[in-house]
């Protein structure tokens, strides 16, 4: 639905996943909304160069390494040198088209109102909007929502052309895959495009200044990343200061390192970040200052130092991901509009599509240190996984984080195929507060990768064994204890190619001290 008028009472400039989920919840509570975007579909960069596009050639990557391994040699993949990147996102279009689509259907349900162009602040109240024939018109609103997400950050000493020195916005305008790629930077999006490359055969070589890629992870996941990576012939190098990168101007670009030594690659990726998109804005003219990280500063509910102002995504930082951005759109319009909303819950998990994908929710290991001083850790390797040596790739690992009472979940650390789908179990776990006791307690179907939480569980309550136990978990400890020892003999069994034995479901007989828990037997 196109503009009709020129007073609303919001307006929201920018139509990514904050953008969108602002307009649509105004909508709800009944608002006349305006949505001000730049390009010509509604999606922002997220469809038409970031998350969309991204994974789309992540999956192909996924798919065809995937194969191959569970092909069992029956069938090889190869492709030649100048494999074009368009045929490998072949349904690329089709994919962006759909999205396209039901965005433009949600907008147009919930009766929000759109307009085409560059928009800026006029005022605290009005943004002048100038579409691509450079007519301007001015709008006004009682609230005004800013989402118009990020762009990537380039070094002032690199200059990157787009054709050879890349960022993670013209990356996947390669005309051919490259045969080798010097990817400077290891955070997110510098190891999903690593990766996936390497995936794809590329010799890849991640370059960056601190010691491992994306500290903030896990240590252990970490691992789990590096590991894979080196078996997809990528190489990380850590440590390492870059004083030049230029393209020869003939077939390669070089990275002079600050110790002397010289590489050479046929592309190079700039991932070092990415600048919220303010600068053409006017804030100014609205009240607005960016931070020194050229950010916004909002409070909980994302209200700015002008009450009617807020701000959503990538413009006010951190987490910036696109489901923690939805939700921010979200409770923005629902404050301003009825101001009854809690607090944003801090419980959100990470998702990070790298190969193979990683996940986390809650607290790591060395953050639940730092807090408590001492906790219990339980982990399961997906090699002792049924599911993952069926999937062909038993590389992976799923972590619980409990309090040093081995009771209180803290925290799940997944690295592994399947990990942003798996972590929604743990983070429904620690919003309910359950117990690790839980996981071990409950019925996982046979085999899936789910069952990690359970061997996690199970490895953190035989970790309690030297510490007092209460009736509930001594006889979770005997539980687990057989339930353990019943796993490996299955193990052992299917191991030695030796038929397997059908078990009765063993129950200890456990006393109970306490009224509320009930007495167990075996039938």
């Amino acid at each position: 639905m196109i503009a009709t008028g020129n007073h609303y009472e919001v307006i929201v400039i920018g139509s990514g996943p904050a953008g969108q989920n602002a307009a649509i919840e105004a909508a709800r509570h009944g608002a006349r909304v305006l949505i001000v975007e730049r390009e010509q579909n509604v999606g922002g960069a997220c469809v038409q160069y970031g998350t969309i596009p991204s994974k789309t050639l992540r999956e192909t990557a996924v798919t065809l390494t995937a194969f191959r391994r569970r092909s069992g040699g029956v069938y090889e993949i190869s492709h030649d040198s100048h494999l074009s990147i368009s045929s490998l996102m072949t349904r690329l279009e089709e994919v962006v088209r759909a999205h396209h689509a039901t965005a433009k259907q949600c907008l147009t349900m919930a009766g929000v109102e759109r307009a085409s162009g560059k928009a800026c602040f006029v005022s605290p109240n009005e943004v002048r909007v100038t579409d691509v024939a450079g007519t301007d018109q001015i709008f006004s609103a009682e609230y005004i929502v800013v989402a118009t997400g990020s762009r990537p950050r380039s070094p002032d000493d690199i200059a990157v052309d787009h054709e050879n020195i890349l960022d993670s916005d013209s990356i996947l305008s390669m005309t051919y895959l490259p045969q080798s790629l010097i990817v400077l930077g290891s955070g997110v999006i510098a190891c999903e495009y690593a990766s996936t490359f390497a995936a794809l055969g590329v010799r890849v070589t991640m370059l960056d200044r601190y010691p491992a890629p994306m500290g903030f992870l896990d240590s252990d996941l970490i691992d789990v990343f590096l590991t894979r990576f080196s078996a997809s012939g990528g190489e990380f190098r850590g440590n390492c200061s870059v004083q030049s990168l230029v393209w020869d101007n003939v077939s390669s670009v070089k990275v002079r390192l600050q110790t002397g030594e010289i590489l050479s690659a046929d592309k190079a990726l700039i991932a070092q970040g990415r600048v919220a998109n303010l600068d053409s804005l006017n804030i100014a003219s609205a009240g607005l200052k960016a931070s020194e990280r050229g950010l916004l500063k909002v409070n909980e509910y994302c209200q700015t130092t002008v009450p009617h102002i807020f701000a959503v995504g990538d413009t006010i930082g951190p987490p910036a991901l696109a489901s923690a951005s939805m939700e921010q759109g979200r409770r923005a319009m629902c404050y301003a509009l009825t101001g009854r909303i809690p607090p944003m819950s801090d419980l959100i998990p990470t998702g990070i599509y790298t190969i193979p994908e990683m996940a986390t929710v809650g607290l790591t290991e060395m953050e639940a240190i730092g807090l408590y001083g001492d906790v219990i850790v339980g982990k399961a390797e997906f090699s002792r996984l049924a599911r993952a040596h069926i999937m062909a790739q038993s590389t992976g690992l799923l972590k619980l984080v409990a309090d040093k009472s081995g009771e209180k979940l803290l925290g799940v650390q997944i690295a592994g195929d399947g990990a942003t789908e798996l972590v929604h179990l743990g983070q429904m776990a620690l919003l309910n507060q359950m117990s690790v006791d839980t996981f071990a307690t409950t019925v996982f179907n046979f085999p899936t990768l789910a069952e990690a939480y359970r061997m996690a569980a199970l490895d953190v309550i035989r970790q309690r064994k030297n510490k007092p136990l209460t009736s509930r978990s001594a006889m979770l400890q005997v539980w687990s204890d057989r339930s353990y020892c019943s796993t490996v003999r299955d193990h052992t069994t299917a191991n030695d190619e030796r038929k397997p034995v059908r078990r009765r479901p063993v129950f200890p007989m456990v006393r109970a001290s306490s009224p509320d828990v009930a007495e167990a037997g075996s039938e």
